[in-house]
């Protein structure tokens, strides 16, 4: 590929076009390529040609909601374009929708011949990511349908069935074979004088299990209407600092990504519900740990949003015991899929659990939503859940055998199973990794928090004071357990984890300040760390590094080894907010602001760690998300944090 992918997100469904709205069926890569439902590509090849040709392209895609390109035939500066190319797209849910306006530039009638070669290859989202595995699909079966008004793409593997439709108005002239599986949809279009044509292409995708009675949008104009007004009744209510306008843009483009980031889930009663996905391209469904980050930083301002991930995650929380999935009773789930490989146990993910911190930070959520909003029938309704959930921490998670939440690497799944789960992102000072079990300090705030939150819920909301003591009694211990055993003396800074044998992983972290958000650290301490993590080798300028520069393990392009993560500033933000260190949290506030203003008041999910005195304008990460839930929110957070200041 040598043009950019442009990102078109509706819920569950999300197409990345090229610059002129093509799709290349392009496989591997930073960034998948095609419309993508529930995991699978519905739509792996889109190529307009007009004459034969590939028109050239006079405005490329910009980013936005809807895709919108102005293309020429090729010719040279003495061959006016005949004629110009006006391409507009837009995602619904399981649908896609273009519209082509073709307007004659003469003074006489023309005839100009276009064709749009579709296709569908259904090939699952973990095909695509270049990790070197393959997948056997034994039986699949691929098959075309020519209608009347367009072509239909069927894909059957035993059981699974999946269906992509492609139609058009006016329908094409002819349905062309291609040779290669995809199909041609051809019209000859007889142009008066400066006349203009236009084309309407509808694709409807069908996954396996899809009952739903769908309809796709008659225009990207109408869905583009659609999605703006959903995203104006996202924002509703919400007061933005008028002394900051960054900051409330950044603030309001927040809300309009968390507006189309919003995927069907269901709760323990089979209710429906929209909770927000983790992520897109990649992470376009429920993973534990993001909903609950964005729940939590949107809790003051969106508090449907917690209402809705708690009882979805509720409603997966594990009940029994699978080595594959990493189950443990109580324990909630990190990560739901809904594509091929996961439905025939090719891959781990239909529900996985390898996550140490999901299930504390679903307590976390259920206290603070309970406080906040003084709504205490979600409490009563999820008791039962909450209290599994403490009694996997205290069981399978480690705290009474061990004294801390702990977890081992998943040779199947996850390595490391912490907010920080690539192979290398947790080790030590000179990036040696830990042997054994890993007990990582953020988890251990967040574990602590939740105890003090469900005890609170227990005292005040199921009336059992007796457990309520008993939570508070674990919440102590823990807090003098992880002073004695994490600090790091001579650092005046905590471990960032704790190997197999209970000896200290002695990288400097942007972990840490999880500390201070928890409230973990006493205030000496939370002093201390608040302030070292604004020092230059953490502070980027744009934010803190999740690893501290000058540290063997270093690296500024690394996804934790040195990379600026706004959502992990978000809670540090918050932690220093808590502990009284307010001219810190403005400054972080201040460099992630700025760093959002540089893309269009969107933050990323990560940056790279380059320096902010070297490198005026921050440096992208190659595999970033394009729009990410916990980065969407993270503004609402640092609002929180910081106010307006």
């Amino acid at each position: 590929m040598t043009d950019r992918h442009h990102l078109l997100v509706h819920g569950g469904t999300f197409a990345a076009v090229g610059d002129r709205g093509d799709i290349s069926g392009y496989r591997g890569g930073s960034a998948p390529d095609g419309m993508f439902v529930q995991d699978a590509r519905h739509l792996s090849r889109w190529q307009l040609t007009v004459d034969g040709a590939v028109p050239d392209t006079l405005t490329p895609v910009a980013d936005g909601d809807t895709a919108r390109c102005v293309l020429v035939p090729r010719g040279g500066r003495n061959e006016p374009p005949a004629y110009t190319l006006f391409r507009e797209q837009a995602v619904g849910d399981a649908s896609f929708v273009e519209s082509l306006r073709v307007t004659s530039n003469r003074p006489a009638p023309t005839t100009v011949r276009l064709a749009v070669t579709a296709d569908a290859d259904f090939t699952d989202q973990f095909e695509l990511r270049s990790d070197h595995r393959t997948y056997t699909k034994a039986g699949a079966v691929r098959s075309r349908k020519v209608l009347g008004h367009g072509v239909e793409f069927t894909y059957r593997r035993g059981e699974w069935r999946s269906v992509t439709t492609v139609t058009a108005e006016p329908q094409p002239d002819a349905v062309e074979e291609t040779g290669t599986g995809a199909r041609r949809l051809v019209w000859t279009l007889d142009l008066e004088p400066h006349g203009t044509a236009e084309l309407v292409l509808r694709v409807m995708a069908r996954p396996h299990g899809d009952k739903r009675a769908l309809r796709v949008p008659r225009s990207p104009a109408a869905l583009q209407e659609r999605l703006l007004a959903r995203e104006g009744r996202f924002m509703e209510g919400v007061a933005f600092p008028a002394g900051w306008p960054e900051l409330s843009a950044a603030c309001a483009r927040g809300l309009a990504d968390l507006a189309a980031l919003q995927v069907p889930a269901t709760g323990p009663d089979g209710e429906e519900l929209r909770v927000p996905a983790a992520g897109a391209p990649w992470f376009l469904t429920l993973l534990g740990r993001d909903a609950l980050l964005t729940s939590l930083f949107a809790l003051p301002y969106r508090p449907r949003l917690a209402a809705a991930t708690l009882p979805a995650l509720a409603a997966t929380q594990a009940t029994d015991t699978g080595v594959s999935e990493v189950a443990q009773p109580g324990k909630i789930v990190h990560e739901v899929r809904h594509g091929e490989l996961a439905h025939f146990g090719q891959v781990p993910y239909a529900r996985y659990y390898g996550s140490v911190d999901a299930t504390p930070l679903f307590l976390v959520l259920l206290g603070a939503y309970t406080e906040q909003t003084g709504d205490t029938g979600l409490a009563r309704r999820l008791e039962r859940h909450a209290r599994a959930a403490v009694g996997w921490m205290l069981d399978h998670g480690g705290l009474t055998s061990r004294g801390y939440l702990v977890y081992r690497a998943d040779q199947g799944g996850l390595a490391n199973q912490n907010w920080k789960d690539s192979p290398g992102a947790i080790c030590s000072a000179e990036g040696t990794r830990p042997n054994g079990p890993v007990t990582a300090a953020g988890a251990q705030g967040y574990a602590y928090d939740a105890l003090r939150r469900t005890a609170w819920l227990a005292r005040t909301v199921w009336q059992d004071g007796t457990y309520a003591d008993l939570l508070e009694q674990a919440a102590g211990d823990l807090r003098d357990r992880f002073q004695r055993d994490f600090w790091m003396p001579e650092r005046s800074f905590p471990a960032l984890a704790l190997d197999g044998r209970g000896r200290q992983v002695d990288a400097l972290a942007s972990d840490a300040g999880h500390l201070l958000w928890s409230g973990l650290l006493d205030k000496e301490y939370g002093e201390q760390v608040g302030r070292r993590l604004l020092e230059p080798d953490f502070f980027s300028g744009w934010g803190v590094r999740t690893l501290a520069a000058g540290q063997p393990a270093y690296h500024p392009l690394s996804y934790h080894r040195g990379s600026v993560w706004p959502h992990d500033n978000a809670l540090i933000a918050l932690g220093l907010a808590r502990y009284g260190l307010h001219d810190e949290a403005r400054a972080i506030a201040r460099g992630l602001v700025d760093a959002a203003s540089a893309s269009g008041h969107r933050l990323p999910e990560v940056l790279a760690g380059y320096g902010r005195d070297t490198h005026p304008e921050p440096v992208p990460y190659p595999h970033a998300c394009v729009r990410e839930s916990r980065s969407a929110s993270a503004p609402l957070a640092l609002l929180t944090a910081v106010g307006g200041a």
